[in-house]
């Protein structure tokens, strides 16, 4: 019953099987692929937006909402370190970089100075700055709106509670 031949034709099948498989899934992926193609850095506008009013509902939210050195006199550097729990996966905290620099010592350091680092130009071009509190507060709420051309591609964090208790804890780093 089971002789070379049936063996050879079913093996042959399985094979025939898998590779209209490949060749469909491969299909498929090409005609429906919405995702970023990844080919370098370049930004990817969207096509077309849809007006839903969070814009006009985030100015409003914006106007009631504290200022940044009312919760930064009141933040908490061990709420920030469970923060920070979002920035290990690009940043260390021993003085080696990572896929991002380091963060030992950034408040109160002078813009893209970390040595060894390969920057983005638009942060290497600020040197003669210094990452205070109010400036560190802008870039984690919207790296790419505060300093576009930036390298790093974290959404942000929108809330400032958040923002303030990270930066106190990255203050108490060196």
């Amino acid at each position: 019953m089971f002789d070379t031949m049936t063996i050879t034709k079913a093996t042959g099948a399985v094979c025939g099987s898998l590779l209209v498989y490949l060749f469909a899934a491969w299909g498929a992926d090409s005609l429906y692929h919405v995702g970023h193609s990844g080919h370098g850095d370049e930004e990817i506008a969207q096509a077309y937006t849809i007006d839903t009013g969070a814009e006009e509902a985030a100015e409003g939210d914006a106007e009631a909402a504290p200022d940044f050195a009312t919760v930064f006199a009141a933040a908490d550097a061990a709420a920030g370190e469970k923060v920070f729990a979002k920035c290990k996966s690009c940043h260390k905290l021993d003085g080696a970089d990572g896929v991002g620099p380091h963060l030992n010592g950034i408040v109160g350091k002078n813009k893209g100075t970390s040595a060894g680092y390969a920057y983005s130009d638009a942060l290497a071009a600020l040197t003669a700055e210094v990452w205070s509190p109010e400036n560190l507060d802008g870039f984690l709420e919207n790296p790419k709106g505060y300093m576009p051309g930036t390298k790093m591609a974290f959404a942000g964090l929108p809330k400032i509670e958040e923002r303030a208790n990270l930066i106190a804890y990255l203050a108490t780093v060196q």
